[in-house]
């Protein structure tokens, strides 16, 4: 039997009561896989979602879809697509765009997760890809962004590469969801990204990652036997070892006879 989906009022309940676990997946396989580890929350690419087989791979998981808000638009744009996730069955939607565009879906009722720290479609505006909030200033800035957040109505923000301290001490004070990546213990949740969890790549694993798993290793493994494979095939194709006989299909001789006679008449 599969486990209940938990609903947003079931996330806020939890705040501060246990560590919550999410992943950011992109296949069916990694949703299923997900669901059967009891992941509690992920995040996926809206393609996904809205694939017929999703909820049949992860009913229990809460589920986020997410897109950079330059590929949407406008608010109104946002809204239109917020509705569109949701319909698809939805939990929640991630929206790395204004305050305003989240305070128009929030007036809609929609779930919606912001983001603080560093946010990767703005970072050059925090000196690229590194943590933010290392000083008293911008740490302050980042209760300001939440606190903002809040009061448009957001259920949470993702808080993105921001000392554990400083996540924290803002996680006490916020009512929204904090979902952490590479902020510490003292948020809501434990979030990272399935490719780095299974060690997909041999590009620089990112500091708050942690690698569980040698994928690359093993992908690298299954080219070679792919490539071997191919290889077998093209020589049997040239020296005639394939196909054999238990490959083909064969003709009664009887009609066979008939069909040659017919065809050589005409």
């Amino acid at each position: 039997m599969s486990r209940t989906r938990p609903t947003v009022a079931d996330l806020r309940a939890l705040k501060g009561r246990r560590q919550l676990t999410m992943l950011r997946v992109v296949t069916l396989e990694e949703a299923e896989a997900a669901e059967r580890a009891e992941i509690d929350i992920v995040s996926v690419p809206p393609d996904l979602l809205l694939d017929p087989r999703y909820r049949d791979a992860a009913p229990g998981l809460f589920t986020m879809p997410g897109e950079n808000f330059f590929e949407i638009g406008t608010a109104d744009d946002f809204v239109r697509w917020s509705f569109r996730m949701l319909k698809a069955t939805a939990d929640a939607v991630y929206c790395s765009a204004s305050v305003a565009t989240i305070r128009r879906m929030a007036d809609e009722a929609v779930p919606v997760i912001g983001h603080v720290g560093l946010i990767p479609s703005r970072r050059t505006w925090t000196g690229g890809w590194r943590a933010v909030g290392k000083t008293a200033e911008s740490a302050s800035a980042i209760l300001q962004a939440v606190r903002e957040l809040e009061a448009a109505g957001a259920v949470g923000a993702e808080i993105e590469v921001v000392p554990a301290e400083v996540a924290g001490a803002i996680s006490q004070r916020t009512s929204l969801l904090l979902l952490s990546m590479g902020a510490g213990t003292g948020c809501d949740a434990q979030y990272l990204f399935a490719e780095d969890v299974l060690g997909e790549n041999r590009s620089r694993v990112p500091r708050h990652s942690k690698v569980y798993r040698d994928f690359a290793t093993e992908y690298e493994r299954l080219q070679s036997e792919r490539v071997a494979a191919f290889r077998e095939f093209a020589a049997d194709v040239r020296s005639g070892a394939f196909p054999e006989e238990r490959h083909l299909v064969r003709m009664d001789e009887a009609e066979l006879t008939e069909f040659l006679r017919l065809i050589d008449s005409r």
